[in-house]
C-alpha cells in the first residue's frame, strides 16, 4: 500500500465525495431552467454537435501554455490564472448548492445567487492560491471540479468520453512513466507556486512527528520562513499524498454524460462507484515511493460502471 490506511481512506473518501457532489451539481445544471451563470452557457447549437475535438485542442493548449510559463518564470501569471479559474468553479458550484438549498435564504433574490456566489468564491480562492491552508485547499477542491465539470458535460457525448478516457489514459501513462512531466509539473506547482491543481494531505511517521512538535515549541515565536528553514536544517521529510486534479474531474464529467443521456442518476452513481472503487485498488497495489497514473486505472473503472449502466437501463 502507498500510503496507510488512515490517508489513504482519506484520500478515497474526498474523492466519492467529489464525485457525488459533482453528480449533484451537473444534475442542476441539467435542468434546462437552471443556465450556466456567468456566460458559461454553451449555444445550443454547441450543445448539439459534441465538442471532443475543441475539448482536445483546449487541453493540449492548457498543458503547452503551462509548459511555457513554467519555462520563462511566471509564475505570478500562472497564480492569477489559477486564481481566475478557481473563482469561476467554485462560483459555478456554489450558485447551484445556494440556489438548490435556498441555504442563504435568498431564493426571493434570484437575480443575486451568482454574484453572492462569487463573492464567496473569492476569499475562498485567494487563500488557497496565495495562502497556504491544507484545510481550505481541500476543501475547496471539493467544489473545484464539480463546477468545471458542469461546463463540460453539455458539450460532450458517450462516444466522445469513450475516446477522451482512453487518450487521457495514454498521455498519463506516458507523462508519468515515460517522461514523468506530471513529476515534474507537481514538483514546480508545489515548490515555485506553492499550490497544487488536486488532492493533497501531508503525514509524517511517529519519529518525524515528534521532531516536529518539538520544532513548533521551539519556534513557536518565530516566523514562518524561519519555521520553514529549522525544517530544512534537521532535515525533517513529511510524506505527501496527492491525487491530481484531472485524476477527479473525468470521472465527474463521464458520470454526468451518463446523468444527462438517460436523465436518470443511478447510472451517474454506478460509474462514481467503479471509479472509487478503481482508484482504491490502485491506492492498495501501489507501492511506497513509486509514481503511478491514475487515469488507467480510472477509465477501467468507468468502463466497467459504463457497460454495468447500460445491461440496467
Amino acid at each position: 500500500m502507498k500510503h496507510n490506511v488512515k490517508i489513504t481512506t482519506i484520500l478515497v473518501i474526498m474523492f466519492l465525495v467529489t464525485q457525488l457532489i459533482g453528480i449533484a451539481i451537473v444534475g442542476f445544471y441539467n435542468n434546462p431552467d437552471n443556465i450556466l451563470p456567468y456566460g458559461m452557457e454553451p449555444p445550443a447549437e454547441l450543445q448539439e454537435k459534441p465538442q471532443g475535438f475543441s475539448i482536445l485542442f483546449a487541453f493540449v493548449l492548457a498543458i503547452g501554455l503551462f509548459f511555457l510559463l513554467t519555462k520563462i518564470n511566471a509564475d505570478k501569471l500562472i497564480r492569477i490564472w489559477f486564481f481566475i479559474v478557481t473563482i469561476i468553479a467554485l462560483a459555478l458550484s456554489l450558485n447551484a448548492i445556494i440556489t438548490k438549498t435556498n441555504i442563504l435564504f435568498f431564493n426571493s433574490y434570484l437575480s443575486y445567487i451568482a454574484l453572492i456566489a462569487v463573492i464567496i468564491g473569492i476569499p475562498l480562492a485567494y487563500i488557497k492560491i496565495f495562502k497556504r491552508n491544507v484545510l481550505i485547499h481541500n476543501l475547496t477542491e471539493l467544489l473545484i471540479y464539480p463546477g468545471i465539470a458542469a461546463v463540460f458535460v453539455p458539450i460532450l457525448n458517450i462516444i466522445w468520453i469513450v475516446i477522451l478516457l482512453f487518450l487521457i489514459s495514454l498521455y498519463d501513462i506516458w507523462a508519468v512513466w515515460h517522461t514523468e512531466f506530471m513529476q515534474k509539473m507537481a514538483h514546480y506547482q508545489m515548490n515555485n507556486l506553492k499550490i497544487f491543481t488536486g488532492f493533497f494531505i501531508p503525514y509524517a511517521g511517529k519519529k518525524q512527528k515528534e521532531k516536529i512538535k518539538l520544532l513548533k515549541q521551539r519556534y513557536k515565536n518565530k516566523s514562518e520562513k524561519e519555521m520553514e528553514r529549522a525544517f530544512r536544517k534537521e532535515k525533517i521529510k513529511v510524506n505527501l499524498a496527492i491525487l491530481g486534479g484531472g485524476d477527479v474531474i473525468f470521472p465527474i464529467i463521464a458520470a454526468g454524460i451518463f446523468y444527462k443521456v438517460f436523465n436518470s442518476v443511478v447510472p451517474a452513481l454506478i460509474i462514481a462507484s467503479f471509479s472509487t472503487i478503481a482508484l482504491l485498488i490502485l491506492f492498495v497495489l501501489a507501492r511506497k515511493g513509486k509514481f503511478y497514473p491514475a487515469m488507467p486505472f480510472l477509465t477501467i473503472g468507468i468502463y466497467l460502471g459504463m457497460i454495468v449502466s447500460w445491461f440496467l437501463l
